[in-house]
């Protein structure tokens, strides 16, 4: 049963209550494995559906549009305060509706239209908000990309040194969605300082790595750092901003008035929770556990043939080359979400097949360490995985029910944070 309880919802409207209901049991019974998702608390869960929800908030805490902020203003500069402290920030806005508003408000800080913005290509592991040719920041601004090296699959820093050098950008991005190995925070502010441009740091998917210390923090390196707040930080979907206090103002024009309205208020309850369960140490223990998950499912997986990209990983994301396999990442992420193993199809680098149609798939440990699974389970998930992989050549759906069986019934003794069974 979902939590907090939904009975009110359930008489009000029974078609809707049902359909969260069933969602609450999938979650439940699948091995979720998308490399941007996680569990909430049920303290999360509780602060993002109070009251909070009925208030407009226009502005910044002392300096609102509307009246009635006595209780909204402390809960704010609360999640702001436990911001700074988790990241040893000098300045923090939590206001951002998601990461793409986030990542956008830095453009509107710092650049004018036309401006060079260096980034990790959406094709190696980059975002599409840094200057994908489909996104407003590709079509508004200048985009450069760097990327990973064939043979190795890593970044190589002499490049992007050559790249910035060359064509001096204004912004450089760190950071992206599919990149498995550390990211080298002191290179890139080495050479943004080298050529005068911004350093921001994308951290959507390893805040919650650098909040417990299982990653290296560009906090102090970085003029601004961008996060979102659901992934391996484990709040709900919104978004975060740290920056040196000299960038504190312009950050905080761009993300009001410059790109939003009233911040929800509900949101920066659940992201004022989820900072505060980031502060106990109990929470280095979990992040230090989601890289040892990772390492641990890399090596089972090599061991059972399959291509990791750079060979392994540092974080929490996996980013698998399925050519060797036969199948292509689409149908691949088909037969595993049938097989009860929820990830994504995902393009490797210098992949020659479509993006709707890629090489690769993606998946992370955040979530399933949250269950609390540990090394010991993952050779078996590495197992399901490979079984999944000669069901769907093999057309064999009764092997995918039976590994989707196994799943259920291996999840059954990992409580879901925020569900009763």
């Amino acid at each position: 049963m979902h939590e907090p309880k939904i009975s009110h919802l359930a008489a009000a409207d029974p078609a809707l209550a049902s359909l969260i209901e069933q969602e609450a049991q999938r979650q439940h019974d699948k091995l979720r494995m998308i490399a941007s998702e996680n569990y909430v608390s049920a303290a999360v869960l509780e602060a993002t559906g109070t009251v909070l929800t009925n208030k407009y908030s226009e502005g910044y805490a002392g300096k609102r549009y509307y009246e009635g902020q006595q209780l909204i203003d402390p809960i704010e500069s609360l999640a702001i305060e436990r911001a700074k402290a988790v990241f040893g920030a000098e300045h923090a806005n939590v206001q951002p509706y998601s990461g793409s508003p986030a990542n956008l408000a830095i453009y509107l800080a710092f650049l004018q239209p036309g401006d060079t913005v260096m980034s990790m290509s959406l094709a190696h592991g980059g975002h599409l908000t840094h200057g994908s040719p489909v996104s407003i920041t590709g079509k508004w601004f200048r985009p450069v990309h760097y990327g990973v090296e064939a043979e190795t699959g890593r970044v190589d820093m002499s490049r992007v040194r050559e790249l910035a050098l060359a064509e001096r950008p204004k912004l450089i991005i760190a950071g992206g969605t599919a990149i498995p190995r550390t990211i080298d925070f002191a290179a890139f502010a080495e050479i943004a300082r080298e050529v005068g441009a911004i350093l921001m740091a994308d951290i959507a998917h390893i805040a919650g790595l650098i909040a417990g210390g299982a990653h290296p923090t560009p906090i102090g390196l970085a003029d601004v750092v961008t996060t979102t707040t659901h992934k391996t930080l484990r709040g709900p979907r919104g978004a975060m901003i740290m920056a040196k206090a000299e960038h504190a103002t312009a950050v905080d024009k761009a993300v009001f008035p410059g790109l939003q309205g009233g911040p929800h208020n509900h949101t920066t309850a659940g992201i004022a929770v989820a900072l505060q369960e980031a502060a106990q140490p109990s929470f280095k223990e979990y992040a230090h556990q989601i890289v040892a998950n990772a390492s641990a499912l890399a090596a089972a997986l090599t061991e059972r043939g399959f291509n990791l990209v750079s060979g392994g990983t540092d974080n929490h994301l996996i980013l698998i080359d399925l050519t060797n396999k036969g199948i292509g990442g689409k149908p691949a992420a088909k037969a595993l979400d049938a097989a009860g193993i929820e990830l994504n199809f995902n393009g490797v680098p210098f992949d020659t097949r479509r993006p709707l149609d890629p090489s690769g798939i993606r998946l992370g440990t955040a979530a399933l360490t949250t269950r609390g699974l540990t090394e010991a389970q993952m050779p078996q998930v590495a197992a399901w995985m490979d079984q999944t992989v000669t069901a769907a050549l093999a057309e064999d759906t009764a092997g995918l029910t039976r590994i989707a069986g196994e799943i259920k019934d291996l999840m059954a003794g990992y409580p879901m944070p925020g569900y009763t069974a």
